[in-house]
C-alpha cells in the first residue's frame, strides 16, 4: 500500500515553491489565489525571502502548506491508499484527500497560525528536544516535574524512537533538560521556537481554532487520514475536526502513526511538500520501507 505524508513548520526554505511557479499555470494560478485570500503577498516571501521572513509563525504555515498542496495537485497520485500530516502538515493531508476545500484548508491553517502566534505572546514558553532516552522514561520525568513544581510540562512530538520532543513553561523546561541529561538522555537542548506548541498552553489558540473549524464545511476523505493525537486511521469528518482541534493542546504521535500505518499494509511512503524531514523520521521508525520525497 502507497502512503502519501505531509510535513509540518520547519520544513521551510528560502526559494520554496519558486519552480512549481515558474513551471505550471495551475501552480501559478492557486499561489495568486492564496496571495488573495491571505490579504498579502506570501509567494513573493517564499520565492525571494530571508529565512528570518520565513520563519515568521503567521508565514511559516501557510507556506508549508501551499508548498506541499500545489506540489500534490501537481503530481499524478492516482488514489493513494492512506495519508498522514505532521502537525500543520495534517491539513495538507486534509486538502488532499478531499476532505477540506483548497481555500478553507488555507483559511484554516492562517487563522491556527495567527492563534498561536498570540499564545506564544501570553505565555513564556518553549521546547527542547530529547535525544535518546525512552518514550516512557520521558513521560515520567515530565509527570514527576509537573507533580512537584506546578511548572506545565509535557511530551509534544513523538518524531521517532530516541527523538522526543517537550513542550512546556521556560522554568519548566529548563528543569527539564536537567533531569532530562541525569535520566541518561544522550541531548536535551531547548529549541529555538517562540512557544509551547502541543501543549495545554496553546489552550487560547484551540479556542479560536474551534470557532474557524466549526464555521467551515468538511467532506468524508478519499483515502484513511492517520490523525496526530489518536494515530490511527480516521474516515469520519465529524472525527476529523474534533482530532484537528485537540492537536494544538495534544501530542504529535508520529512514531505512532506511522507504525499502525506500516502495521495495516503501508509498505512506501511518498513525502510531499519542502523538505526531507518525514523520510528520515520513517527511515529510523521502520528501515524496512521504501521511502521518496515530491517537492
Amino acid at each position: 500500500m502507497h502512503a502519501y505524508v505531509f510535513p509540518g513548520q520547519g520544513s521551510q526554505f528560502p526559494g520554496m515553491g519558486k519552480d512549481l511557479y515558474r513551471l505550471s499555470v495551475f501552480a501559478k494560478k492557486l499561489f495568486e489565489q492564496a496571495n488573495e485570500i491571505l490579504g498579502f503577498r506570501i509567494s513573493d516571501i517564499m520565492f525571494e525571502g530571508s529565512e528570518e521572513e520565513l520563519k515568521q509563525t503567521k508565514v511559516t504555515q501557510p507556506a508549508v502548506f501551499l508548498h506541499s498542496v500545489i506540489a500534490f495537485k501537481g503530481i499524478d497520485a492516482g488514489r493513494p491508499d492512506m495519508m498522514a500530516g505532521h502537525s500543520l502538515g495534517e491539513f495538507s493531508a486534509l486538502v488532499a484527500s478531499g476532505a477540506l476545500s483548497f481555500e478553507d484548508g488555507l483559511k484554516l491553517v492562517s487563522v491556527r497560525a495567527q492563534a498561536m502566534q498570540k499564545a506564544c505572546e501570553l505565555t513564556p514558553s518553549t521546547m527542547a528536544a530529547v535525544l535518546a532516552l525512552d518514550d516512557a522514561k520521558v513521560e515520567e520525568v515530565c509527570a514527576a516535574i509537573q507533580a512537584e513544581t506546578g511548572e506545565i510540562v509535557v511530551p509534544a512530538n513523538y518524531n521517532c524512537p530516541g527523538q522526543l520532543v517537550i513542550s512546556g513553561s521556560v522554568k519548566g523546561i529548563e528543569i527539564a533538560v536537567e533531569r532530562m541529561k541525569a535520566a541518561g538522555a544522550k541531548r536535551a537542548l531547548v529549541l529555538p521556537v517562540s512557544g509551547a506548541f502541543h501543549s495545554p498552553l496553546m489552550e487560547p489558540a484551540r479556542e479560536e481554532l474551534k470557532a474557524a473549524i466549526e464555521s467551515i464545511t468538511f467532506y468524508n476523505p478519499t483515502c484513511p487520514i492517520y490523525q496526530n493525537v489518536v494515530a490511527k486511521a480516521v474516515i469520519n469528518k465529524e472525527e476529523m475536526k474534533k482530532n484537528l482541534i485537540d492537536q494544538l493542546t495534544g501530542a504529535v504521535r508520529w512514531t505512532q502513526s506511522i507504525q499502525a500505518m506500516i502495521a495495516e499494509g503501508a509498505y512506501r511512503f511518498t513525502e510531499v511538500g519542502p523538505g526531507k524531514v518525514l523520510q528520515g523520521l520513517i527511515n529510523k521508525i521502520d528501515k524496512k520501507v521504501e521511502t521518496e520525497g515530491v517537492d
